[in-house]
Order: C-alpha cells, then structure tokens, then sequence
C-alpha cells in the first residue's frame, strides 16, 4: 500500500482525485483539514510529513477564484499560494518523496498567447492583468518542481488544467468561476420567474472547459506514466503537460447552453461595463494525447451532472 497524500481535499480537484484513489485497493490516501494542517505554515508542513511518512503527493490545494476574487485580493492570491507550494515539496523532498504532481492552471499562460497554447508559450509574453499574482505563483510551482528535479534527482511533475467545473465548486455568488456563477444564477432566476438574466461581458471570449472528474483521471495518468515515457515527452525545463479538451467556446455559446441545462426560458442581458478577460483560451492537449489520455464529458454532459449536484447540495449555498 503506497501512502498517498492528497493536499486540498476538499477542494473541487482534490476531492476528485479522492475519489478515484478510493476506487482502488493498493493506495492508502492521507488528507487533512485546513484546520488539522495548515499548509501555508512551513513548520507544521514539515512536522507532518516527517510524522507520516508519504509516498507520493498530489498537490492540489490552492486559494482559487474568478475575475472578482483574483481583482479583490492580489495579495491573499499570490501569497497563500507560494507558501502552500513552496512549504509541500520542500518537505515532500526533506522526507524522502520522490513523487510529487502539481497542480496549476491555464493562467500561467500570456494574455495573447497564441492560440491553442503550447507548453512552450510559458514566459513568452506578458501576463492577463486580473490573474497575474496567481499565474505568477502557479508558475512558481512549476519551477519549483523542474528545479528540485534538477538538483535532487526527485520526479516531481506539473500539469495543467484548462478552466474546470464539477461537483464540489465555488457556488458563491461573488467569488466563483463563470460555470458555477452562472448555473447558480440561472437556477435562482429560474426559480423566482425573472424575464431576465444578466452575463458579464460581451460574451464574445471563448474558452476551454474540463469536468473535474476528467482532471482527476487525467492526473492520476500522468502521475503514475513511468519516468522513461513521461520524460521522453517532456523537457527539464518545460515539463508540465496541459490537461483539457482541446475544443472551445464562446462564452456566449456556454451561457445558453447553461440557460437550457437549468430550463431558463427568458431573456439574457449582456453587461459589456464588466470585463471580459482575456479574448481566447484555448490548450494544446497534443502532448497528453501523445501520453495516452483523452477527456470523457462533453460539456453538455458536464454541466448537467454539475447541476445535479448543485441541486442536492444547494442548501449549502444560501446566502
């Protein structure tokens, strides 16, 4: 039995990955609550992994948000970050784990990066300005990572997800992602009868959407792809892998496929006064076909499974 430590399990990641780990019988998985184990503190960090002896880590805990959040709090975002990454494989390599994956996201990429962006667009260009403190600490993670390769011979490795949504995400009004944000609003409209919704922006960006489920397989593939292959597919100073679909949308496009998902059957609004972001983000999933894996949920299944389990778990997002 391989002990097996899953940091932010009870994140949307996180406790995706819990869950497929528990459909086997040869993991033994460690989890700790943010208040048994605080990870941005370097000393309980390292207590805990000299007490428990881990095997391998999937570092998916993080401090995550939409547009609003990252705008609101830069300095909380680049932060706790930093100091959850930097204080889990320091530790991870101080107490002999020689396998690690990181978890960052689409944002470590530039604002116009060309589009389907490569692993190879990483410090091409500059930053999308809302995000860039997270981006800047996501890329930090990834250094970290090839850098303690380098030195100390450990397989720490990176991937990084297009933009997710599934069971177990942010539904808070302000502070969410635009899938949960929207289904929630839907769901609400629908609920009082509203003739009309509101949508941020022009609804002209397109993105790239994953379900969590497929992350959380996605993951465990690259985690446990032997080091000859996975190293054979990557390089020393660019070794992480996007994990996504490949296919895109606009937001437009996601926002009337969440509208017939919920059973919204009036008007949406579109309010250009907010921000859009950045115009397109779209991944080059080559490098993971290459390894052998391909996503499962189209993104209308997706969302209706997201929305299924926002209605068995919307009491817990009253206001």
């Amino acid at each position: 039995m391989r002990k097996v430590f899953v940091a932010g399990h009870r994140g949307m990641v996180g406790s995706a990955i819990v869950r497929k780990l528990q459909e086997r019988d040869d993991v033994e998985i460690i989890t700790k609550t943010r208040t048994e184990l605080d990870l941005t503190n370097q000393q309980a960090v390292a207590d805990f992994f000299e007490s428990e002896r881990i095997e391998q880590v999937y570092l998916a805990a993080a401090k995550v948000g939409g547009i609003h959040a990252n705008n609101t709090y830069p300095a909380e975002f680049i932060y706790e970050n930093l100091m959850i990454e930097s204080n889990i494989i320091n530790s991870a390599y101080q107490n002999g784990v020689t396998k690690l994956l990181f978890l960052g996201s689409s944002c470590i990429y530039p604002k116009l990066a060309l589009q389907p962006m490569q692993e190879s667009a990483l410090l091409s260009g500059t930053l999308e300005e809302t995000n860039e403190p997270y981006a800047i600490a996501k890329i930090a993670g990834i250094k970290l990572c090839e850098s303690y390769n380098r030195q100390y011979g450990v397989d720490y490795r990176s991937v990084m997800p297009t933009n997710l949504y599934g069971p177990h995400d942010n539904f808070h009004p302000d502070n969410s992602h635009v899938i949960p944000a929207l289904l929630r609003r839907f769901h609400e409209a629908t609920e009082r009868g509203d003739a009309q919704v509101v949508a941020w922006g022009s609804g002209k960006p397109m993105r790239e959407f994953l379900h969590v489920d497929d992350m959380a397989a996605a993951s465990i593939h690259v985690m446990e792809l032997d080091k000859e292959t996975y190293d054979k597919n990557t390089e020393p100073m660019l070794s992480h892998i996007n994990v996504g679909t490949g296919v895109d949308c606009t937001i437009r496009e996601l926002t009337e496929t969440v509208a017939r998902v919920v059973g919204f059957e009036g008007e949406i609004v579109w309010d250009t006064t907010k921000p859009d972001g950045a115009p397109r983000k779209l991944m080059n999933v080559d490098r993971l076909a290459t390894l052998g894996w391909k996503y499962s949920y189209s993104l209308e299944k997706g969302l209706e499974d997201a929305y299924q389990w926002f209605l068995a778990n919307q009491d817990n997002f009253r206001e």
